[in-house]
C-alpha cells in the first residue's frame, strides 16, 4: 500500500505540475508576464473625418462606425498605445498601434531566418479602415529596442506639445547610442544619413540633396520614446518607414583675422589660401553645420589690401573658406566697414554667390532688415542671428540703416529672436562683444547673455576679445537651456601675444527630446596658431565633449 500511496503522490504531483505549467503557459501566451514598465493606454480616438471611432481598452483595439463595431484588433497583439494620423499622406488616416505579440516576425520572415523567435516582443503595426473594413497595411518586426511612447504626426507640432508640458516632465540625460532598426517582409525601417567619411562624401552636393529632400517629404513622422528618453523620428517612404535624424551637430570657428603677413604669404603662394583651413577640413565635414567669423570684408582689388587697423582681405581668403565646405560666415564685427559699404557689398554677394550663408550684413541692394537666416539640416530648423557691438567708430551709411547689423537696440533685438523663434526648431546667436584680451567676460557680455537667455535662444556664440573665455550651460526659472561660449578666441591671426595664439573651436550637438529640442553635449577644443617660416597654420587639439547632466 505504501508503494501505491507513493506512486499516486509521484502521479498527483507530476499533474499538479503540469497543470501549473499549463496555467503559467496560458497566462504567458495571454501576456500576463510582459514588462512592468509598461504604461497600457485606455482612450478614445477618431480620424480626421470622423467617419470612424477607435476605442482602445484592456490591450486591444475595436472600430466602431455607425454604432457598430467593424473590426477588433487580432487576439495575439496587445495593444500598448494607439495614434491615428495620415501617416503616408495619402488624405487619409490610418490607425497605428505600438503592440505586443508572440514571435520576432509575423506570419512571413526572411529567407534566411529558419524560425521564429517564440517570445513577447514589441512591434509597429499600421492598418487602413476603408468603408467597412480595416486591414493590414504594415507589420514592423520586432522593434529591436523597448518602446514606452509613439506620437504620430508633424515634428514641428510635436516640438510645439513638448514645450507645452515641458514644466511637467524633468530632462533626459545620459541617452545611450541607438542601434537598432525594424524590419518586415514588405518593408523596413533603415537608417537615413550620411556617411561619417569625410573623404568620401561631397558635402556641398549633399547640402543641396538634403534640402531638395526636407522639401519634398511628408509632413507627417511617427516618434518613438524609448525608456531613456531617446526619441527617434520615421516618416513613411511608399514601402515603409526611413528613420530621420532627430539632431543637428555644429562647430564654430572664432576670428578670421588676415593681417598682412598671413595675406602676403598666400599671394605668393599661387593665391591660395588652403593652408589656412587644411588641418581642420575633417572637423568641418563631420559637423552638420560649419561656422567661423569672417572677422574682415573681402575685396578682388589689390589697392584695397590691408591689413590692422583698415583690413581688406584678399577675395582668394573667401574662396578658400567656401572649398573647406563652410556652411555660414559671421559678419557682423567691428572691422566689417573697414572697406565701407564697397566691403560690405562685396563680401556679401560674394558669399551668397558661393552658397555660404552670411551673416551679420546686407548689401545696399537689401533694402528690408534680415535678421536672420534659417538652415535646415536633418529636417530641423536652425535660426542664426549675428550682431556686433560697434564697428570703430565708422559711422553705419544712413541710406543703408542695415548694412551692419548691431547689439544696439535691445527691443529690436527682443522682436528679432521672438520671429526667428517662430520659424525654427533652434535659435543661435553669433555676437561679437567684450574686452579684447580679457579672459573672463565684462558686464556688456552678462548683460546680454541674460537677455539672450529671456528670449529662449538655445546657443550663443561670443567672438572678438581674441583670447579663450568661459563657456557654461545656463538654465533660467521655467527650465529653459542656452549654452554660451563667450569667447572662442582667434581661428587664423598675427597677434604675437601668447594668449591670442590658443583658439579654440565651439562643438555642440542639438537632439529632440521629450521636452523639444535641447542640447545634448558641447565642449572646447583646442587649437592653436603656429608658424613654419612665414607660413601661418592651424593646428587642433582634443578635448573630450562634456555631455549634458
Amino acid at each position: 500500500m505504501s508503494m501505491r500511496r507513493k506512486l499516486r503522490k509521484i502521479i498527483y504531483g507530476i499533474m499538479a505540475l503540469a497543470g501549473t505549467g499549463a496555467v503559467l503557459y496560458m497566462l504567458w501566451r495571454g501576456g500576463a508576464f510582459l514588462p512592468g514598465w509598461i504604461t497600457w493606454e485606455n482612450e478614445t480616438l477618431q480620424d480626421a473625418d470622423q467617419q470612424y471611432e477607435i476605442v482602445l481598452a484592456h490591450r486591444k483595439v475595436q472600430v466602431w462606425q455607425n454604432d457598430h463595431v467593424i473590426w477588433t484588433s487580432p487576439k495575439r497583439l496587445k495593444v500598448q498605445q494607439a495614434q491615428v494620423n495620415d501617416i503616408d499622406n495619402d488624405g487619409q488616416d490610418e490607425l497605428i498601434l505600438l503592440c505586443w505579440r508572440i514571435g520576432k516576425y509575423g506570419r512571413s520572415r526572411p529567407f534566411w531566418v529558419e524560425h521564429n523567435e517564440q517570445r513577447w516582443s514589441q512591434h509597429i503595426a499600421v492598418y487602413e479602415c476603408n468603408g467597412e473594413k480595416v486591414k493590414t497595411k504594415w507589420m514592423a518586426s520586432d522593434i529591436g529596442f523597448e518602446v514606452c511612447e509613439i506620437w504620430a504626426g508633424e515634428r514641428a507640432e510635436y516640438v510645439r506639445k513638448a514645450v507645452r508640458k515641458k514644466e511637467d516632465k524633468p530632462a533626459y540625460a545620459g541617452v545611450p547610442e541607438e542601434t537598432a532598426a525594424m524590419q518586415e517582409s514588405a518593408g523596413s525601417i533603415e537608417e537615413a544619413g550620411k556617411t561619417e567619411d569625410p573623404e568620401t562624401e561631397n558635402k556641398e552636393t549633399e547640402r543641396a540633396v538634403e534640402q531638395k529632400e526636407y522639401r519634398v517629404r511628408p509632413n507627417n513622422r511617427l516618434l518613438l520614446t524609448d525608456r531613456n528618453g531617446h526619441i527617434t523620428c520615421w516618416f513613411w517612404d511608399s514601402w515603409g518607414f526611413t528613420r530621420e535624424a532627430t539632431e543637428v551637430s555644429f562647430c564654430a570657428f572664432g576670428d578670421n583675422l588676415i593681417h598682412e603677413p598671413i595675406y602676403q604669404y598666400g599671394l605668393h603662394n599661387d593665391e591660395n589660401f588652403s593652408f589656412l583651413y587644411e588641418n581642420v577640413k575633417d572637423m568641418i565635414a563631420k559637423s552638420d553645420i560649419s561656422v567661423i567669423n569672417q572677422e574682415t570684408p573681402l575685396t578682388d582689388d589689390p589697392a584695397r589690401y590691408g591689413g590692422y587697423p583698415q583690413f581688406g582681405t584678399p577675395v582668394q581668403v573667401g574662396e578658400s573658406i567656401s572649398d573647406a565646405g563652410f556652411d555660414v560666415v559671421t559678419c557682423a564685427t567691428n572691422h566689417a566697414l573697414d572697406q565701407g559699404m564697397t566691403g560690405v557689398d562685396f563680401t556679401k554677394r560674394f558669399f551668397n554667390d558661393t552658397g555660404v550663408i552670411c551673416l551679420g550684413i546686407q548689401g545696399a541692394d537689401e533694402i528690408e532688415y534680415r535678421p536672420y537666416d534659417i538652415i535646415v539640416r536633418n529636417g530641423i530648423r536652425t535660426a542664426m542671428l549675428n550682431y556686433t557691438y560697434g564697428t570703430n567708430g565708422i559711422q553705419i551709411p544712413a541710406q543703408n540703416p542695415n548694412a551692419v547689423h548691431l547689439l544696439e537696440d535691445e527691443e529690436q533685438i527682443r522682436t528679432d529672436i521672438s520671429m526667428a523663434k517662430e520659424e525654427s526648431d533652434i535659435v543661435a546667436v553669433f555676437v561679437h562683444w567684450g574686452t579684447e584680451y580679457a579672459e573672463e567676460p565684462d558686464t556688456l557680455q552678462k548683460k546680454w547673455t541674460q537677455i539672450f537667455l529671456e528670449c529662449g535662444v538655445d546657443v550663443t556664440v561670443g567672438t572678438h576679445p581674441h583670447v579663450l573665455q568661459p563657456c557654461e550651460l545656463l538654465r533660467d526659472d521655467s527650465g529653459h537651456e542656452m549654452l554660451v561660449y563667450y569667447s572662442i578666441g582667434n581661428y587664423i591671426s598675427a597677434q604675437a601675444e601668447k594668449s591670442c595664439v590658443r583658439g579654440g573651436m565651439a562643438e555642440f550637438t542639438v537632439a529632440l527630446t521629450a521636452e523639444g529640442y535641447r542640447i545634448r553635449e558641447y565642449g572646447l577644443r583646442p587649437l592653436v596658431i603656429t608658424w613654419q617660416g612665414k607660413k601661418c597654420t592651424v593646428d587642433p587639439g582634443s578635448l573630450p565633449n562634456i555631455t549634458k547632466d
